[in-house]
């Protein structure tokens, strides 16, 4: 799904604002209002946005929105997050990547690696890097889910357990002003807390818009990761948690 760069701007500015009004957003691109409605009526018939009195609004941060839809939203973040969080494994390691589009991007950031041994329960991970024969792809077994391509439960947990990985890409739906990690799926939290436990550097990716989300499930801390990629952390609380804890902070927008 293809966001053309005005559509693209508006979603920017409702995360940085929380909302956009028409008649601001005509002057700001010299467009007439009549075009502001449409442009917006695009993104929420998409469910990017959701329309209120006078301009549209994020979706509720409760509500965890279509894959690809969500792939769309900061993807050149999430594509530069997945450069550098890649330039941190080097070739002949082993590591285990989880759900999500921005695990998603430090995947395609990988393609140019050696010798990696990749174990993962996302299917278009594996599907991704499954036809490079430098690579040993190894996928979890257990349910998967048709929303995105995870493989989720009780099997997925006890498959990873089996390994002690040299790396791990974690992925989140949401982080807390006290450092939590949250998702949605309480089957995916147990997943991905096996991940954390069974790894011996713990990489968490999350582009900026995750400090503006809220999601029910806990999957642990940031004080129990060891290197946070993100575009741009705004919030010295999140950074005092990272120098407390030894957490190496890396931000590829600039700070």
């Amino acid at each position: 799904m293809y966001l053309p760069p005005r559509h693209t701007e508006i979603v920017t500015l409702a995360k940085e604002q929380g909302r956009v009004l028409v008649e601001e957003l005509a002057a700001r691109f010299d467009v007439t209002p009549q075009t502001i409605r449409k442009d917006l009526n695009d993104l929420c018939q998409r469910r990017i946005l959701s329309r209120i009195h006078g301009g549209a609004v994020l979706p509720s941060g409760t509500e965890n929105m279509e894959y690809e839809q969500r792939r769309q939203i900061a993807a050149r973040e999430k594509a530069a997050i997945g450069v550098a969080a890649a330039g941190l494994i080097p070739n002949d390691a082993s590591i285990i990547i989880n759900i999500g589009t921005t695990t998603e991007a430090v995947g395609e950031a990988l393609l140019d690696h050696e010798g990696l041994m990749v174990i993962t329960n996302n299917i278009n991970v594996a599907n991704r890097m499954r036809i490079y024969p430098q690579f040993e792809v190894v996928i979890a077994g257990g349910m998967v889910r048709a929303s995105d391509g995870g493989v989720v439960g009780e099997a997925a947990v006890d498959f990873i357990r089996q390994f002690k990985v040299d790396y791990a890409v974690i992925g989140v739906s949401a982080i807390d002003q006290d450092g939590s990690l949250l998702d949605f799926d309480f089957r995916e939290v147990k997943v991905a807390q096996a991940i954390i436990a069974n790894a011996r550097h713990v990489i968490l990716v999350s582009d900026s818009t995750k400090f503006e989300r809220t999601a029910p499930v806990r999957i642990g801390h940031l004080s129990q990761v060891d290197t946070f990629v993100t575009d741009r952390c705004a919030f010295d609380h999140i950074r005092r948690i990272c120098a407390d804890n030894g957490v190496e902070l890396i931000e590829t927008a600039g700070g």
